[in-house]
């Protein structure tokens, strides 16, 4: 064969190796995400590159809604910042604070002010007064909330996980007929209580200064609750440890504006006098003397003292040159944790687990589904293979035919293991799906190119092919066009198997089928 004319078989050739060198060589896969907004997924430890989601490896999922209401078409005067409103919506609701309430200006014509307060324990009936009494007019109070805060919950979940160093995990939005919205976490090889310890927690961190009062009563010492740090004023996050000196901790350096207001809050409270080793929380929580909390979703998951080197920095004003401290925990489990919170920052609202679902798939389950997987799988070639036979009864036609339609599923795992795509049971519906309406298309081109009798020159076979591929072709863009909302909404496992569909037919069209038309070109002509 001349390669001029049988370029197309050649490309096939150098896709099937490149895909195999894919499924199988060791190293190659690693970082990479799948088109579903899947997370950073680890190379496999088995026999391939190929990674499989929860439903062929076991795990557990989670989906549920968000917790929060939202005001729409909120009158807000115009010249009032945001955090003036977050302030006064908060303070008209009972354990409600500012930073459970966001405010989103309308910034074009086509845009409406929204408000939103991130609690289960308020109802619509009380947010409405809230904003009655803060004098803010409004249009409708609706569940839920809005697709920023969605958006932004999505990718710090994804943070979250990538930084606990779990591999395989999924997340993504999902919006029911009804207009419903739901957070879909998918770990594999996690159990229930590691994702729900992980996804559930807000992780809102601060550093509070707790001092005595100047304006003492005669019901002993009162004491003040300052939160001086939050997330946003970290420029640096080290890596959890343990030291003799200081225990478990996580080392942070501040940003230059949160290091001034740092110092300059530990002068004025008294950490540089009278409050330098001075945190007695341990021995009495109710007369803690002059202490650092740090302090994870309103829990004190530790409390220090200032110690007098680092008092010393504060009084010298020196401690902006070198804006770094350790932040303490109970133990490196802790210490771990508080690195992920301050690494993928807050979640904006928590999950309401209460009105979702939950259930967790053991890792022997999801062996046989993978093993019923690869049967149905090889059933399906079988009868398709049988089909053919009888049809043609001719191996020339149908064995390069086989081939071919298999070379598809080859290529697909390949780009599978090269973007680290965690394959499912919707993936493998797609993979039968493609090995259908491959050799579907096969024998379109077959048929077309024999049953005007013998074909006994190349202009013959390529007049007959064309027509053939116009077929096809017409074929493929209905399935691509049909399959294109599924791919694009957020509609759970369909998504999956549209993907792979579309990626299928893509393949079909461009490379596989062109390929079998100089296969059988070579084959049934003499020249």
């Amino acid at each position: 064969m001349e390669i001029r004319e049988n370029w197309r078989v050649i490309l096939l050739a150098i896709f099937l190796v490149v895909s195999t060198f894919a499924i199988f060589a060791p190293g190659v896969g690693g970082d990479g995400g799948g088109g579903s907004g899947a997370v950073v997924e680890q190379a496999s430890d088995g026999p391939t590159n190929l990674q499989f989601g929860l439903e062929l490896s076991g795990g557990t999922r989670i989906r549920a809604p968000v917790n929060g209401l939202t005001a729409e078409n909120v009158d807000v005067p115009q010249g009032t910042g945001p955090g003036a409103v977050e302030r006064q919506v908060a303070g008209n609701l009972s354990g409600v604070e500012a930073a459970d309430v966001s405010v989103r200006l309308a910034t074009a014509a086509n845009e409406t002010t929204t408000v939103e307060v991130f609690s289960k324990n308020v109802t619509e009936d009380e947010f409405a007064s809230a904003l009655q009494q803060s004098g803010y007019d409004y249009g409708t109070i609706r569940q839920g909330v809005t697709e920023q805060t969605r958006n932004t919950i999505t990718r710090i979940l994804r943070d979250k996980i990538s930084e606990a160093g779990l591999s395989g995990g999924r997340v993504q939005q999902v919006t029911t007929a009804s207009n419903e919205h739901f957070i879909v976490i998918e770990m594999p090889n996690t159990n229930r209580s590691q994702v729900r310890d992980l996804v559930t927690e807000r992780g809102q961190v601060q550093v509070v200064a707790v001092f005595p009062a100047q304006n003492q009563s005669g019901n002993g010492t009162q004491y003040r609750h300052e939160p001086l740090l939050s997330q946003g004023d970290f420029s640096s996050i080290g890596t959890a440890q343990v030291s003799q000196r200081t225990g478990p901790h996580v080392p942070v350096v501040l940003n230059q504006q949160a290091a001034e207001n740092f110092s300059h809050a530990m002068r004025t409270f008294g950490f540089t006098g009278e409050g330098v080793d001075a945190c007695n929380y341990r021995a009495n929580p109710d007369d803690p003397g002059y202490c650092l909390y740090t302090v994870v979703d309103g829990e004190v998951v530790y409390a220090a003292s200032v110690a007098e080197n680092l008092a010393q920095t504060f009084r010298q004003e020196k401690f902006t040159q070198s804006p770094n401290f350790v932040m303490g925990t109970a133990n490196l489990s802790e210490a771990r944790e508080l690195q992920i919170h301050l690494n993928a920052g807050s979640l904006p609202a928590s999950l309401n687990l209460e009105q979702g679902t939950s259930y967790f798939l053991a890792p022997s389950l999801a062996e046989e589904f993978k093993l019923y997987s690869l049967i149905t799988g090889l059933v399906a070639v079988a009868a398709v293979s049988a089909v053919v036979f009888l049809r043609y009864g001719d191996p020339k036609v149908a064995a390069p035919m086989l081939v071919t339609a298999l070379s598809e599923v080859v290529i697909l795992l390949g780009v599978a293991a090269a973007i680290q795509l965690p394959l499912d049971l919707s993936h493998i519906a797609g993979f039968i799906a493609v090995i259908g309406t491959g050799v579907d298309d096969l024998i379109i081109i077959a048929d077309e190119v024999m049953s005007e009798g013998d074909v006994n020159s190349s202009r013959v076979f390529q007049s007959r092919f064309r027509k053939a591929f116009w077929v096809i072709g017409a074929a493929a863009a209905t399935t691509i066009i049909a399959m294109s909302p599924l791919a694009v909404l957020s509609l759970g496992d369909l998504q999956g198997f549209a993907l792979i569909t579309i990626l299928g037919v893509l393949i079909g069209v461009l490379v596989t089928r062109p390929a079998y038309g100089d296969i059988l070109r070579s084959l049934l002509t003499d020249r």
